[in-house]
């Protein structure tokens, strides 16, 4: 965590200094705003987070319960969530109270008492092989406090207001603020009351029945499957060995998803209470608790539950849809969206894949910045194009990939022909439900793979996976990816040739080499840096510009390295020491970061979005291609910036 460069901070330096709208936020919601954001679940209150670190946007969160939510129904987290977590600020805090998943058991038949359930399997988690995250158990309460917490403390000083409930909206394009809102406040002293107020953009973060989903026509498509669960959240005595292990337990009576959860004690339980009848009518959801207990002791027998407390239960019927497009302009309208869904108002499925909070959060991420730079007047207004284009192939593969794992969480024995299949799913599948395999195509922020052999560990329109690296001027080994936070920057990490910075040839990174003539280029008036950062801002406020050199940390003198990543920043012009990074090996193998991720000994440039997506990668001396990549991206300033800074 880098802070003091605006002065000395004695206090927490996660609070960071209140500015622009932060500043003398009002009370009350005002009649207009930039963007308006209906719902505080984990998409929207993601968007919340980052939203606040463009201040200079007026950003609102509407919420029609009367405070934060107490019991979330959400609870697995996925590595990629947590990798979002640490650019957000708080992995390490969440972790620590998350239940991490080490094991996952699988339990079947006894073949010589088919009516008891035996282990059949134990495996690993995939986290442990695929990411230095963990799969961790934590209430959604718990993730929507952390994501207040970042949007509270960002410089935007957002908070929900919590009591007010959407009604509907109309667009007008002629207007300064296009969408005409209606609102009613549900709780307090304003109860009853109605008001409209208009926004530039709204965001639908509303859930499955979402009301902003209904007002811009779009359509929830597809279908209930006809099987239902109970669950539940319970406090219990048992003499089941793996309580405290992820199991999947398949028996005569039935199957259950066993997940352990944060504390210690609790668990969650997915009771399959089978096919459901054509003409049900949705009855099953009256199921009682006690019923849903008596069908967990049965699946589970000879071991038994003695239930001390139920915190929370429901009953679902498992439903795999997809909405029709995840903004309100059809495809023969020409303008730029002003309306966008996220989260379950725009996909829902089953939870027993752990999918629907980290989905939901990526499409907040994916969302947030792209409003932040067209709203500052960094990027086009058709940057928000990509966030529908992008963002439902990725809901439509969760569909299909939860259907396929419901269906096999719900065979009955007399169906399986293979005991291992359900364990060797999981683990071979391990990839996307991580989150780990979304990848946007090509696109105005994502370049077509010319180059992608210059980098082939980092794949184009995939997140950025980290790896370790010495920080050169203090020696410490860090992963490249935790140093970029989700403040709205692009990074881009310039990869030096093996002539730069050979030092023990007595050479240096300043003298004749190809990352030297691009460090020269970028530090220019024609370079993307100078063109599209403002005026009077930090000359790394919009591209955060890293290198990271072939030899070792103490053969490279920092006196010799191009001043473009050694930057002055803040008001008093301070040094910025931390751009500038030597290869290493990883903890994991012996090579460095060069052999780990493919990349070319001759150099090479990776562009990274603000969400952790790699956009671009391009030769160092491609220069013309690299500034052609942030023309479509970026609008240039009037007043640029200069290398002063």
């Amino acid at each position: 965590m880098q802070f003091h460069h605006h002065g000395y901070v004695s206090g927490d330096p996660r609070v960071q200094d209140a500015a622009g709208t932060g500043m003398d936020r009002p009370a009350d919601l005002p009649d207009e705003m930039d963007v308006l954001v209906v719902g505080s679940g984990p998409a929207g209150m993601l968007l919340a987070a980052q939203m606040s670190q463009f201040p200079g946007v007026t950003t609102r969160i509407i919420e029609r319960r009367d405070g934060r939510l107490v019991l979330g129904q959400a609870d697995g987290i996925q590595p990629r969530s947590v990798e979002t977590f640490q650019a957000f600020g708080f992995a390490e805090r969440i972790v620590a109270e998350a239940y991490n998943i080490a094991w996952m058991n699988f339990w079947g038949p006894d073949p010589e008492n088919p009516r008891n359930i035996v282990r059949t399997a134990r495996t690993e988690d995939y986290a442990f092989k695929i990411s230095e995250f963990p799969h961790l158990i934590v209430n959604q309460a718990r993730v929507l406090d952390y994501f207040a917490e970042a949007a509270a403390k960002g410089p935007g000083r957002i908070v929900p207001d919590y009591g007010i409930e959407f009604v509907g909206l109309t667009v007008d394009e002629e207007r300064e603020h296009p969408v005409e809102v209606r609102v009613k406040y549900v709780a307090g002293e304003r109860a009853g009351e109605e008001r409209t107020v208009r926004a530039k953009y709204v965001v639908g973060s509303d859930g499955a029945r979402s009301g902003v989903r209904e007002a811009i026509g779009r359509k929830h498509v597809g279908q209930f499957a006809a099987h239902a669960w109970g669950v539940m959240d319970v406090l219990v005595n048992t003499d089941f060995p793996d309580w405290r292990t992820k199991c999947a337990i398949n028996s005569t009576a039935g199957n259950i998803l066993h997940i352990p959860r944060e504390g210690g004690y609790l668990s969650r339980m997915y009771i399959d209470l089978g096919e459901v009848a054509a003409d049900d009518d949705h009855r099953v959801r009256q199921t009682p608790i006690d019923e849903i207990i008596r069908r967990a002791n049965e699946i589970l027998h000879p071991y038994s539950l003695d239930v001390k407390q139920v915190a929370w239960h429901s009953v679902y019927e498992v439903g795999h849809r997809v909405t029709d497009k995840f903004d309100d302009v059809d495809p023969d309208q020409s303008h730029a969206p002003r309306v966008f869904l996220t989260g379950d108002a725009c996909h829902t499925h089953s939870a027993k894949a752990g999918q629907g909070m980290n989905v939901s959060m990526q499409d907040g991420f994916n969302l947030g910045w792209k409003l932040g730079h067209v709203l500052t007047g960094l990027s086009p207004a058709s940057l928000l194009e990509t966030y529908s284009a992008e963002r439902q192939p990725v809901a439509q593969q969760l569909i299909d990939f939860d259907r396929e794992w419901s269906a096999l969480m719900a065979r009955k024995p007399e169906e399986i022909s293979d005991p291992q299949e359900l364990a060797t799913f999981y683990l071979g599948t391990a990839e996307f439900p991580s989150g780990f395999m979304t990848q946007y195509g090509p696109s105005m922020i994502v370049t077509d793979a010319a180059h992608q052999q210059l980098a082939e560990g980092f794949p184009l329109g995939k997140r950025f996976k980290s790896v370790e690296v010495v920080r050169v001027c203090d020696g410490n080994p860090i992963h490249l990816g935790h140093h970029a936070r989700a403040d709205g920057r692009w990074r881009v990490y310039a990869f030096a040739d093996t002539a730069a910075g050979a030092f023990a040839d007595a050479q240096s990174a300043g003298e004749a080499s190809v990352l030297s003539d691009w460090a020269a280029f970028m530090a220019s008036p024609e370079s993307p840096v100078l063109r599209f950062t403002p005026e009077g801002a930090d000359i790394d406020a919009v591209l955060d510009v890293k290198v990271v050199y072939q030899q070792r940390h103490e053969d490279v003198d920092l006196t010799r390295v191009p001043q473009l990543f050694l930057p002055k920043t803040g008001p008093l012009g301070l040094t910025d020491w931390e751009k500038v990074y030597a290869a290493a090996p990883s903890a994991w193998t012996t090579d460095d970061i060069f052999e780990e991720r493919g990349l070319s000994r001759d150099g090479v440039v990776v562009v990274v979005r603000p969400d952790q997506y790699v956009a671009g990668v391009f030769p160092l001396e491609a220069t013309d291609e690299l500034s052609a990549f942030f023309a479509r991206s970026f609008l240039p300033q009037r007043q640029p910036a200069t290398i002063a800074g």
